[in-house]
């Protein structure tokens, strides 16, 4: 009897490694053989002639009978041609979307704008739900039918795709005192700060506007038992 038998066709009991430790072929003695001298690359070759030196060292291996002109490898040119990324037609400036994935899923956010690596800029706002100004991929969206008008909305033309990106620091060793002291916060940037107010500002206004608006922003959307994402409209 096998000491692996399969449990199924192709499935054995044990695995590799444990089959290895079974049959302890980690402890089997090698046998100190004397290595193999290296087979000669080149032979030498006696010239006829006066003036020819005498002998040859010749190559024991032929060259290839073609051969490129040039050796020097040309690397090849991509054809792609990086096409500029596409919004969904559902999904306009003001409209209310449903986050799926990530730190705020199931949150309502308004979209402001696409940026141009194409992720969506979006914003709670912060004052009512929560959510700060992020930009989010558009694959975890689900776009409703709300509508928020933002034609008054001033979005800063310095928010692009590198104002997210953060600033890399020169990390020192950590203490044990710096890791697990509560006070030690991250500072947030000025900037981001006077950002968020001017826009959470005319989006609250804009909101306020429509009734049950703030309250549908705030609530976080799940599903009930029995509901299918793909039959309800958003």
């Amino acid at each position: 009897m096998t000491k692996n038998p399969q449990l199924i066709p192709g499935v054995p009991t044990l695995s590799r490694s444990a089959a290895y430790k079974q049959k302890g072929l980690f402890n089997r003695k090698r046998a100190n053989l004397a290595p193999k001298p290296a087979a000669p690359t080149t032979t030498v070759k006696k010239i006829g002639g006066a003036k020819n030196g005498g002998s040859r060292v010749v190559s024991l291996t032929k060259a290839d009978k073609y051969y490129p002109a040039e050796d020097v490898k040309i690397p090849k040119k991509s054809r792609k041609n990086p096409k500029p990324p596409v919004t969904r037609a559902s999904i306009t400036p003001g409209t209310v979307l449903i986050l799926v994935a990530g730190r705020y899923a199931g949150k309502r956010v308004v979209y402001l704008k696409s940026l141009e690596s194409g992720l969506l800029l979006i914003s709670g706002p912060f004052k009512i739900n929560g959510v700060p100004l992020r930009r989010v991929n558009q694959a975890y969206v689900i776009a409703t039918s709300a509508k928020v008008d933002v034609s008054k909305v001033k979005i800063p033309e310095h928010i692009t795709d590198e104002y997210f990106k953060a600033t890399k620091e020169d990390k020192a060793k950590a203490t044990d005192e710096a890791l697990f002291d509560p006070t030690t916060k991250k500072p947030v940037d000025a900037q981001r700060l006077a950002d968020q107010k001017s826009i959470d500002a005319a989006l609250v206004t804009v909101v306020k506007k429509t009734p049950l608006l703030k309250s549908y922003l705030n609530a976080s959307f799940a599903l009930s038992k029995g509901q299918a994402p793909h039959t309800l409209k958003f």
